[in-house]
């Protein structure tokens, strides 16, 4: 046993117990940080804008500071690449982080210097609380991987902007930078396949316990590494024992994974955003991500049935409750404010408070007034993959309004990597479980305004051929598995 695994365990177990002072305090210590915030930030630009130095309590605030996306936030954006400081926050970011929007083109998201400390805190104790609880210290003595984004850093303005996994990966703890891979050239290489092949190269012959990254761009590195070896990737890795992903559901990959690496293995779901680090999974036993109330955001929820209204309802952490689908609003210590980043959560839990990502506000299917949402969709089809022998890769679901024959129904558009012995059974069962979860699209379904949902089986690597199609093969890039429209599924359709 090395050195750094004897001392991991009680490190872990110190960081656990420190932390659970504010999981247990949540409210409170949301309740401080929004007037904290408040304080450090009310000489900003955007501070004096929304009257901060006189807002005590969230009542208040809520008067004062609406909710916003990107597109409502790009004037003050746009002041700080124009060199103004003082803006959002005090000071200016020391990074830009650059995101593709659906609406807005390229956005530039602003970390700050304690943001930025927050994303590596939160990642840094998802790995903890996994060590404290199964007492497994082995993984920090192998080879640790990040499927990430290119870490070559270019400027906007005077800022400097990337990735977020290419601007984290400048950020990772000295203790684990003997530990880590690829290295800097490969991560380097601009073209991801090519990168891929690089990274099968460079970590073949090395002792790696840790992997993490999106789980479809995971896949391919397995893939390739089975079809390099003729092995399963136990037999490749023999150490490797936890797996850290995010950015998707993983339970359609399940089956898939377990299938690629010969063996279940324990997994860390994380929740980082551009935006900010918002949940990590703290336990193996327990459903869902623990929230990061301690990490510098406040935030507020709104329910998803609510947030088209003229006036819906906005509370913040003491007013949730289990299991009502929320849009989740960020107020940071980088100056995002009533920022709506487009996510819908779930909270499982309220002691601890814990979350699960339901889908995306504006990644749903409702052609016909169902609003069937990415939870539903994903539980639907990981419940029939449970009671078929079929393993899936990706899909995409989209309405089809105007078929040139009969009724409009719901596409679906899948990759299998294990097609089901029966696909009209496992079609049936598909829709059968969709209407037990929607009530609006079951009296689609029964009212005859609906036929039920028809599979279209897409080609091996379709979807990665489309990623690559349109210039967001592999990183952070991963394909909206909703739609209301057939942009998608058409390209998809012809691949």
């Amino acid at each position: 046993m090395g050195l750094k695994s004897l001392l991991s365990l009680p490190f872990a177990k110190h960081i656990v117990r420190k932390n659970r002072w504010w999981e247990n305090n949540a409210v409170k210590v949301q309740n401080k940080l929004l007037l904290s915030l408040i304080r450090q930030a009310k000489n900003t630009r955007f501070g004096k804008d929304h009257n901060f130095a006189e807002i005590t309590n969230y009542t208040q605030w809520k008067a004062n500071v609406p909710i916003r996306d990107y597109e409502e936030l790009k004037n003050y954006i746009q002041q700080i690449i124009d060199g103004e400081e003082n803006v959002l926050w005090p000071g200016a970011p020391i990074y830009f982080c650059k995101t593709s929007g659906t609406t807005s083109g390229v956005k530039y998201i602003p970390i700050s210097r304690g943001s930025m400390s927050n994303h590596v805190t939160a990642a840094r104790d998802a790995i903890l609380s996994y060590i404290a609880e199964s007492k497994n210290t082995a993984i920090v003595n192998g080879k640790m991987i990040f499927l990430q984004g290119n870490p070559e850093l270019t400027k906007t303005g005077d800022i400097l902007t990337g990735r977020l996994s290419g601007i984290v990966a400048h950020h990772i703890p000295a203790y684990l930078t003997k530990n880590r891979l690829p290295s800097f050239e490969t991560n380097c290489i601009a073209d991801w396949e090519t990168k891929v092949d690089a990274i099968v190269d460079e970590t073949l012959p090395e002792n790696m316990s840790l992997i993490s990254g999106i789980p479809p761009w995971v896949q391919m590195y397995f893939e390739k590494l089975q079809n390099k070896t003729g092995k399963l990737i136990k037999d490749v890795f023999p150490k490797f024992d936890l797996f850290i992903y995010g950015g998707v559901n993983f339970d359609s990959y399940r089956k898939t994974f377990e299938s690629l690496i010969g063996k279940k293995i324990a997994g860390i779901e994380l929740y980082p955003a551009s935006e900010g680090f918002i949940a990590y999974q703290d336990s193996q036993k327990e459903r869902g991500m623990l929230l990061c109330v301690n990490h510098g955001i406040f935030y507020e929820f709104i329910p998803a049935d609510e947030f088209f209204n003229e006036n819906p309802t906005r509370i913040s952490l003491a007013d949730v409750q289990i299991g009502v689908n929320y849009v989740i609003i960020l107020n940071t210590d980088a100056g995002l404010w009533g920022y709506n980043i487009g996510d819908t959560i779930k909270f499982v839990s309220v002691s601890p408070y814990r979350i699960i990502v339901s889908g995306r506000i504006k990644h749903f299917t409702s052609a016909f007034g169902e609003h069937v949402i990415a939870a539903e969709v994903e539980k639907s089809l990981e419940r029939t993959i449970a009671r078929h022998a079929a393993q899936v890769n990706e899909f995409h679901v989209a309405p089809r309004v105007n078929p040139k024959n009969g009724l409009p129904y719901h596409e679906w558009l899948i990759e299998f990597q294990k097609e089901p012995e029966n696909i009209a059974n496992f079609s049936k069962m598909l829709d059968n479980e969709l209407q037990s979860l929607n009530t609006y699209y079951k009296d689609l379904i029964s009212g005859g305004i609906l036929k039920p949902l028809q599979i279209t089986i897409i080609s091996k690597n379709g979807f990665r051929n489309y990623m690559k199609s349109i210039g967001k093969l592999g990183g952070q890039n991963k394909v909206p598995r909703l739609a209301n429209d057939r942009k998608i599924a058409d390209k998809l359709s012809i691949s």
